[in-house]
This record gives C-alpha cells, structure tokens and sequence, in this order.
C-alpha cells in the first residue's frame, strides 16, 4: 500500500527559509489528508530526457574513472548498497567505488555513516566525492526508475530504519522517488551524520520539496546543484 499523509501521527508547520520568497507559504501537514501526494506530470520524461545525457557523459569518463579506481585500491568499480526507495521498496543504489572494501560494523546500534576525513577513502575517492563525481552512476538508477534526477536522498537501508524510529515523520521522505540531488542538499544539507537537529533540518526541507515539487522548484535545485558542484562546496552522501 502506498504511503499518504492520512497516516501523520503528529503535525509540524514548515515554511521556506526566507530566500525562497516565491515559493514562501505554510505547510500543513493535515491539508492533505486522503490526498495522495505525486510527482508532477512531466517529471518522468524530464528524467529520461535528461538522464540520457547524463548517461552519456558516464560512459565517456567511466575508462578514466575506472583505471583512477583500480590503481588506487583493489575491489571493484562499482559500489552497489541497498536503499530505500518509494514507498519503502529497496534498490540497489549504484556509486563509483571511494572507499577501501572494509566490513562496516554497527555501534550502540547506530548505524555506520561515512564522514568527512573516514580514512576508509583513499585519495583518488576523495577526488570523486570533492567533485562528486562518485554519484554519476546513479544516472543508471535513474534510467531504470529507482531514482529521480531531484528528489529526498536515498539512505541505505540500516539508516533508514534508525531515523524512522528517531522522527515519527521520517516515512514521510518515501512518498516520491528518491532524487541524485534535493531540496535539502541543493541548501547545503549533505553528507553522512548522526546528528539529530541536522537530520531534522534535511527532514523538513525533505517534506517542502515533497508537497511542493514541481518542475520551477526542480529547475532551481539542478541549477544550485551544479552551481555547488563548479564552486566545490558539496559532499554527496
């Protein structure tokens, strides 16, 4: 059964921050009881139309990104790790490999973030992730429909289930297709934590994006997405 906001257990008011005059207004999260929440219209073929360019541009740097790779750390190119999609349904989220392959272990029943300085990254990955470059084999989820170009980041499976027994409201980032980028990382709102007031600033502009999205709102997100990515000042997670 897909999720609705019929099953709220509390209600929080967000706004937009104030550099978002235009899209500026109250979000009540009781408005859209029995209202299923979906993407607008076009925002598939956008995808395709515009995940075909991007596929692209993965399979010219995929040889050099490889070789950069295996001269680096043995393992494979690729890093696939569950995650949770739409409506709770799991895919594997594919990223260029950045890390040694080490086993990850829970602690206190937290689950492993990667961080800023992890030294399971070896130099070339670092590389990647300052230009974010890791994330481009996403394009491929993003061809198959397990991701949106824009959208709440996917996060692996473990750490899904630890913020869902943190916020009440956390599910609530599954009604739509998780994104390569979104409203909380085109703010800044990125990379691995446990920090809770930072994963509910990241939840609540999840939950703008998710009753607002639309094609303007996807535009700007792109747009300061790739603005980051020029000027270096990201972290993909």
């Amino acid at each position: 059964m897909g999720l609705t906001l019929q099953r709220a257990k509390r209600v929080h008011v967000r706004t937009l921050p104030p550099e978002e005059q235009h899209f500026k207004e109250s979000i009540h999260s009781e408005q859209f009881n029995d209202i299923r929440i979906k993407p607008y219209p076009v925002k598939r073929k956008i995808d395709l139309v515009l995940g075909a360019a991007g596929f692209l541009v993965y399979m010219l740097l995929f040889p050099f990104i490889a070789l950069g790779i295996k001269l680096s750390s043995r393992g494979p190119v690729l890093f696939k790790q569950p995650r949770t999609g739409r409506n709770g349904a799991v895919f594997q989220c594919y990223k260029f490999r950045t890390m040694h392959v080490v086993q990850k272990q829970s602690k206190n029943g937290q689950p492993v973030v990667t961080q800023k300085g992890d030294n399971r990254i070896f130099g070339f990955g670092q590389f990647l992730r300052k230009m974010n470059l890791d994330e481009l084999p996403q394009i491929i989820n993003v061809m198959k429909g397990d991701m949106s170009l824009v959208g709440p980041r996917p996060y692996p499976v473990e750490e899904c289930a630890y913020w869902n027994n943190t916020f009440d409201d956390h599910y609530y980032r599954y009604i739509l297709t998780p994104g390569i980028t979104g409203y909380a990382q085109a703010r800044g709102l990125r990379g691995g934590t446990l920090d809770v007031e930072l994963m509910r600033r990241r939840l609540d502009n999840d939950l703008i994006y998710i009753e607002k999205n639309s094609l303007k709102l996807d535009l700007m997100i792109i747009y300061r997405t790739v603005a980051q990515m020029v000027t270096r000042k990201t972290n993909g997670h």
